[in-house]
């Protein structure tokens, strides 16, 4: 432990030789001073990493020092020692950022721990999570061995994602190394789990298979409606369960969380497909067959999202749910998102409120055309980091908490997730091929049959058949797909952006949010 600097105040300093010892037998270098006017007069000079500091001292108190102190050193941390237990001093005391309070008389090993929640904090943490993480790794390895189904994997993902997020207090290089490693195997396993059953999943006639976009408002949201409860549909675009558990602190704030389940997202795992799927509550093949006019496939001229109310209205319709107030609202800017803000009461008057926010989304798209946001977003923890500034200051953060007075519901939830690209595939395909980099489809597609899922025909996926002979290809993992020409121009553009459209833990496993306002 390398030695840490205390300031120890107090008028009774003599008495306190003993504890003055003890702490230096620990490794901590002890300086004493008898008050407030010397201990100011030190912190300038001196190097001091905590304050131990009496709150009855003549001359200034030791509030009033510590008021002074944060002046000059804000982050200092400042441990308040004191015989006075009122609680409107406590409340003081807290007010002013104090890091811990001690009751006269203490003893050595309180002071002790004091110190080491302030000073060795971070470095126990990150050996408790190293060590953690190493008693699950066995654990974590078996489970990907087991043959998981649909529910396992998605426990398998919640807790790599809480190891990722705990992996962020290590100070380890090589456990995060071993634990992105395990990490890349359990998406490779996932993809080949993926191939073997996603046509079995989107087939009406098969057996079990997990909730999937079209069927999210059936059975995950309409169930929540009750008479003289509004219930508050929110579809943050493009947002994976790491970005979740940023941002649900937030949340946590002013909502009571009741649930924090998942669905599984549909295939390509990207917005005109997944979205239409939630709202229309069909399959791509069966939107395209009964909405001919308003589906368009890649290729085509024009918005692809422009009819998700009217699929929505259908849906409720088909469910016979069409007797519900329904409001809906896609937010697509910051004025949008204002005008939210605003309207945000009005909607209590409705039975159902959906509400989709693209900002997520817009990011994602950015993060490859943007070089600042290159800076900005350049692995999953800045992502995640990004992701929860952006809700903290949203026009969405402040709409929701306009209403956690009142006595709502909410269903957070997403249409797909993405995944941080690195290995390049080659795909040639003619002029009809679409652009996105984790699926294609067109007619003449050449490609590495073991390293991508092809369906040949695309129906057996649940998806349109844009021409005849047309394929449709997935890429796994952490692949991207680019076409021969300018290859290396390309491969440099995009590895390492986020993109979605194909198979991963990240894309298809997404979030699914119950709460209620605590009222």
């Amino acid at each position: 432990m390398a030695i840490a600097n205390i300031l120890w105040v107090d008028d009774e300093i003599e008495r306190l030789q003993s504890q003055k010892i003890f702490l230096e037998s620990k490794g901590y270098h002890v300086h004493t001073l008898t008050n407030g006017y010397d201990a100011l007069e030190y912190i300038q000079s001196a190097e001091v990493d905590v304050v131990l500091m009496d709150e009855t001292m003549p001359g200034i108190t030791g509030l009033e020092t510590l008021t002074r102190m944060k002046a000059i050193r804000h982050q200092l941390p400042i441990v308040l020692i004191t015989k006075n237990e009122t609680e409107n001093l406590m409340d003081e005391a807290i007010g002013s950022q104090i890091s811990d309070y001690l009751i006269k008389p203490v003893n050595p090993n309180q002071v002790l721990l004091s110190l080491k929640k302030i000073i060795d904090n971070k470095r126990l943490v990150a050996e408790k999570t190293t060590t953690s993480y190493q008693q699950q790794f066995t654990e974590l390895f078996m489970a990907l061995q087991d043959n998981p189904g649909y529910q396992e994997w998605t426990d398998l993902y919640k807790k790599l994602v809480y190891w990722e997020l705990e992996m962020e207090k290590s100070d380890s290089p090589e456990m995060r190394e071993i634990f992105y490693n395990q990490k890349r195997e359990a998406n490779a396993v996932f993809a080949r789990f993926v191939s073997r059953h996603y046509t079995d999943w989107v087939d009406p006639r098969s057996g079990e298979s997990p909730i999937m976009s079209h069927q999210l408002m059936q059975f995950k949201v309409l169930p929540h409606l009750e008479e003289n409860v509004p219930l508050f549909f929110v579809l943050i675009d493009n947002l994976r369960y790491d970005q979740w558990r940023a941002i649900q602190p937030i949340f946590a704030e002013s909502f009571r969380i009741t649930e924090e389940d998942t669905f599984y997202s549909i295939l390509p795992t990207a917005t005109q497909y997944c979205r239409n799927a939630i709202f229309a509550g069909l399959l791509p093949a069966d939107i395209e067959k009964q909405f001919p006019q308003q589906w368009k496939n890649d290729e085509e001229e024009g918005g692809k999202n422009l009819y998700e109310e009217e699929f929505l209205r259908a849906q409720l319709k088909r469910l016979k749910k069409d007797q519900v107030r329904v409001s809906y609202h896609k937010i697509l800017n910051h004025s949008d998102g204002q005008q939210l803000v605003g309207n945000i009461h009005n909607l209590l008057q409705n039975d159902l409120n959906v509400i989709v926010y693209n900002f997520v989304d817009m990011l994602s798209h950015a993060r490859t055309e943007m070089e600042v946001l290159k800076e900005l977003a350049s692995d999953e923890a800045s992502y995640r980091s990004l992701t929860r500034s952006w809700f903290e200051h949203s026009p969405l953060h402040q709409a929701l908490k306009k209403l956690a007075d009142k006595k709502i519901r909410i269903v957070l939830a997403t249409d797909h997730g993405s995944v941080r690209v690195k290995n390049p595939l080659k795909v040639i395909g003619d002029k009809q091929t679409t652009t996105n980099l984790r699926y294609k489809h067109g007619r003449n597609l050449n490609f590495e049959e073991k390293e991508v899922l092809a369906f040949r025909d695309p129906r057996k996926a649940g998806l349109p058949v844009p021409s005849i002979n047309s394929s449709f290809i997935f890429a796994r993992e952490n692949d991207f797909l680019c076409y021969p020409n300018n290859y290396n121009h390309y491969v440099n553009y995009y590895k390492n952006s986020f993109q979605h459209g194909g198979i991963s833990l990240e894309e298809m496993i997404v979030p699914l949010i119950k709460m209620e306002s605590r009222s």
